[in-house]
Order: C-alpha cells, then sequence, then structure tokens
C-alpha cells in the first residue's frame, strides 16, 4: 500500500513527467511516483519519494524498490531511533540510511555504489549517493542507475516534527541524458510547505 509522507511538502514536476499511483506501478512502499513516459525502453525512468518521521519505527524511507523490478521501490531502510532534536545530527543518519538502502537492494540486485556526496547544511544536512544495479526484470537483465537523495525537512506546520525524505530516479543508463537534469530540476523544487495564512 502507498504511504504518504510525514510531512507537508511541494514540488515541481518537470515537463514530461507523469504522476502515477504507487501501487498501481509496483512501488507500494512510497508516497510518491513519476513515470517519464518518453524515455520508456524495457524500463520506464522514474521518480520516487519517499519518508519517514525521524524515531518511528526501524525504517527509514519505505519499502518499496521499483529498481529491481520486484514491486518495492529502492528507498532503504535505517535507524532513525536517537531522538535529538539537533539537525546537525542527522548528517550521520543519512549515511546510515543510504547504507541500509545499499543492502537492502542487494538483496535483489548487484548494487555498486558509483558516488556519494555530504550536501547542505549543518543547519539542513542532505546527502546523495548514485548506485549502479545490475537486476533482471521478467527474466531479462537490467542495468540500471539510481540517484538518491536524502534530505532533513523541518514541518512548517508543526516546527517540532522533522523527517528525512528521499527522493530517487531510477533509469537506465541509456535514458540519463533524457532525464538527470530533469531530476536536478525536481529536487532543486522540493520544500516544505508554506503554512496557509488565516
Amino acid at each position: 500500500m502507498a504511504t504518504t509522507l510525514p510531512v507537508k511538502v511541494e514540488f515541481s514536476l518537470p515537463e514530461g513527467w507523469q504522476s502515477a499511483l504507487p501501487d498501481e506501478v509496483g512501488a507500494p512502499g512510497v508516497a510518491f511516483v513519476a513515470l517519464h513516459p518518453d524515455s520508456r525502453d524495457g524500463f520506464t525512468a522514474n521518480i520516487t519519494i519517499a519518508g519517514k518521521l525521524r524515531g518511528e519505527g526501524d525504517t527509514a524511507t519505505g519499502e518499496g524498490d521499483t529498481a529491481t523490478g520486484k514491486g518495492d521501490t529502492a528507498t532503504g531502510e535505517g535507524d532513525l531511533a536517537t531522538g535529538e532534536s539537533d539537525l546537525a545530527t542527522y548528517a550521520g543518519d543519512l549515511v546510515a540510511i543510504a547504507d541500509e538502502s545499499v543492502q537492502r537492494l542487494s538483496e535483489a540486485a548487484t548494487v555498486r555504489v558509483a558516488k556519494r556526496t555530504h550536501v547542505g547544511t549543518p543547519e539542513a544536512p542532505g546527502f546523495t549517493q548514485t548506485l549502479r544495479i545490475s537486476t533482471t526484470l521478467r527474466g531479462w537483465p537490467l542495468d540500471l542507475v539510481q540517484s538518491q537523495v536524502y534530505l532533513v525537512m523541518q514541518d512548517m506546520h508543526d516546527p517540532a516534527k522533522r523527517a528525512v525524505i528521499e527522493l530517487a530516479l531510477t533509469a537506465r543508463p541509456s535514458q540519463l541524458d533524457a532525464v538527470a537534469d530533469d531530476f536536478k530540476e525536481f529536487v532543486r523544487s522540493f520544500r516544505p510547505a508554506e503554512p496557509a495564512t488565516a
């Protein structure tokens, strides 16, 4: 079943992308899926969003994995139970969450970490990683690239709420030129939703 994000967010979907119901595209553990139909080549490039409140259970971002073609969305798991309120403490958690994502994906595919980078500031940390994934889809070999961006977000409606959000782009290497800039644009547009004014 599709999940919901623990904080309210806003984003802009680049032209050429279409939202899809997570359950209908085999990504039940995420809150949002967008597909890029023009890139379809035995695999449709996709963007997923997942998230979890810090300290809520053992899962960091969901349980899906569209990358492996097995019906979930490559979001990862992690221990978020430290409960500290300082956003700077999230930086280490983000690395642990990224490690858990690699470990979980490795259970169904061959995964290699191509690049990892800390981003953001101590007050608003983020972490990115690029994965090379070799798996099968309907019995055929499939090589994928997944770009994951982990962000710590504070709920503008309830400042005590903080969540780790995962944004992921999954595509074949041959599709990257067509979708990589769109994903960067999408990430730049992603932000906490502003509180409604009375």
